[in-house]
């Protein structure tokens, strides 16, 4: 799913409009029609008072045509027109005629205006601001804002909470709506899914309301949110007569003494993701973990007892998982240059690898194309430096990707894929799966794919959602607090099968009970 910036939607807008030859309070008509669609189908005319507050832009008319036909449907309303301005829109305008003409008369609310009583079993709609805010609140407003989110009444936004913006950061946090839930327009907004701005979004849902799809499907976004449905074509299937030759030998690199957890985990998880074998290279204190603990894997060990110092082999794998687990000594670092100078095979590097990288810089220019980095915060911001908000994280790693040509993992509870200038926003996963030894899993997950011959850019994007997915169904067996990595890892396969799953038709249990 496509996440557009803010001019692309206004420009959906115009484009709709020419193209289907409608007005623009039309376009704003059928907004208002698919909220109050929403709300009517939960609500089923229950006397909740409903408070709406509207600013006096199209958001604003957003509101005011929605008030109309909560009235019209006998529903409990009072209609709050917060003046912040002396410019209205005029879709604004036209919206607030015909409520008008149906006898309801808004409270026009200025600086000095009273605050409504709200009761904490209300509702509130929050129609103040769209998504073109790009500025600072006035204080009276951000004052108002900070008495909504203290009411205890559930707050529904409008396309976006308002307050936030867009396409920077927030500046003032009390300034802006805490939402229960947002009814989004057409398509999700990357600030839903960013650390800094996502918690004012708690929940959210998207509304069709009619964008032409000529310029939808046509126009060439920044961000997309990839589901199932993005995914499902990448999921390449296995052959009769293959053998576990067909699907590649991966192998994973790292361990230190105390570590070799970190390689096992990576190991299993490459293999279950579909790898034809999987070779895990350690130093020798981890040979015994590993064979005992993982039988399927074939184990090398290097010279070093405790920690890897040298790197010695000589078969060519179809993949390189690299840096779990591996610590950081002089001679490991070493080791790893001359890996790096010698290596043919596509690459994943996590953990202490970043590190690595991190402190000896020039090894960024040793990396293969499209090499696969899974930086937590942490480590990104080794790599790439501080930043002061989400949008300058995200322009910083745009232009590490370009430069050093690898595919960035900022991992993180939306995970972004990273590479030539797109950002691939990943809707799976939940804060169970903030455990240690997840990042390990999702190395292997990355490097069985791409042993399995799925381009390295396919592989971070469907592995990435792999593992959220396999992540949120062991999770609604164990809960958030008893997840771990190992249930990752055996809940992969029903990640898999869920990938085929058609969801259920709301009368299907019913009708197989019948029948």
């Amino acid at each position: 799913m496509k996440i557009f910036n803010a001019q692309q939607i206004y420009q959906a807008d115009k484009f709709t409009i020419e193209k289907q030859q409608i007005t623009s309070d039309a376009l704003m008509e059928r907004a208002a029609v698919q909220i109050f669609n929403w709300l009517h189908q939960r609500m089923q005319g229950a006397q909740v008072k409903i408070h709406l507050f509207c600013g006096i832009g199209n958001n604003g008319g957003d509101g005011i045509a929605l008030a109309r036909h909560l009235q019209e449907h006998g529903y409990n309303i009072e209609v709050n027109v917060v003046n912040y301005s002396e410019r209205r829109s005029k879709d604004f305008l036209i919206n607030l005629d015909r409520l008008k003409d149906r006898k309801i008369w808004p409270n026009f609310m200025n600086e000095d205006a009273p605050y409504p009583e709200i009761g904490g079993d209300d509702i509130i709609v929050d129609a103040l601001f769209g998504i073109g805010l790009n500025r600072a609140l006035a204080k009276w407003v951000a004052d108002l804002i900070q008495y909504l989110n203290t009411s205890g009444a559930f707050i529904l936004s409008v396309d976006v909470p308002s307050g936030l913006y867009l396409s920077k950061a927030v500046e003032v946090p009390e300034a802006v709506i805490q939402a229960n839930f947002v009814l989004s327009f057409q398509a999700p907004k990357l600030v839903f899914f960013l650390p800094d701005t996502g918690n004012y979004s708690r929940q959210w849902e998207i509304l069709d309301i009619g964008l032409d799809p000529e310029y939808l499907n046509g126009t060439i976004t920044d961000f997309e949110l990839i589901g199932k449905n993005e995914v499902l074509p990448m999921y390449k299937g296995r052959e009769k007569f293959s053998h576990k030759g067909t699907y590649g030998h991966a192998l994973i690199i790292g361990g230190s003494h105390g570590k070799i957890g970190a390689v096992i985990l990576a190991a299993r998880a490459c293999l279950t993701a579909g790898s034809g074998l999987v070779t895990a290279l350690v130093p020798g204190c981890g040979y015994i973990p590993m064979q005992t603990a993982f039988p399927e894997a074939m184990v090398l060990t290097d010279v070093g007892e405790n920690n890897i110092t040298a790197l010695e082999f000589n078969e060519k794998y179809a993949a390189v998982g690299f840096g779990i687990g591996l610590g950081t000594a002089d001679a490991t670092a070493a080791a790893m240059k001359k890996f790096l100078s010698e290596n043919k095979s596509p690459l994943v590097i996590d953990a202490d690898g970043l590190n690595l990288l991190s402190s000896n810089k020039e090894l960024l220019k040793l990396l293969p194309k499209q090499t696969i980095l899974t930086p937590h915060p942490g480590e990104l911001e080794r790599l790439v430096g501080k930043w002061k908000d989400d949008f300058e994280k995200l322009e910083k790693v745009f232009k590490f990707s370009k430069k050093h040509d690898c595919i960035v993992v900022i991992k993180g509870a939306h995970s972004v894929t990273i590479y030539e200038g797109r950002g691939y926003v990943n809707a799976t996963g939940n804060p169970g799966m903030a455990s240690a030894g997840s990042g390990d899993v999702l190395t292997g997950i990355l490097t069985g794919l791409i042993a399995q011959n799925y381009e390295p850019l396919q592989a971070a994007i469907f592995g990435v959602y792999l593992h959220g997915r396999a992540g949120d169904i062991a999770m609604e067996e164990m809960g958030y607090q008893a997840l771990t990595a190992t249930k990752i890892i055996e809940a992969l396969g029903k990640a898999y099968m869920d990938l085929f799953k058609l969801p259920e038709l709301p009368d299907q249990k019913e009708n197989t009970e019948e029948g």
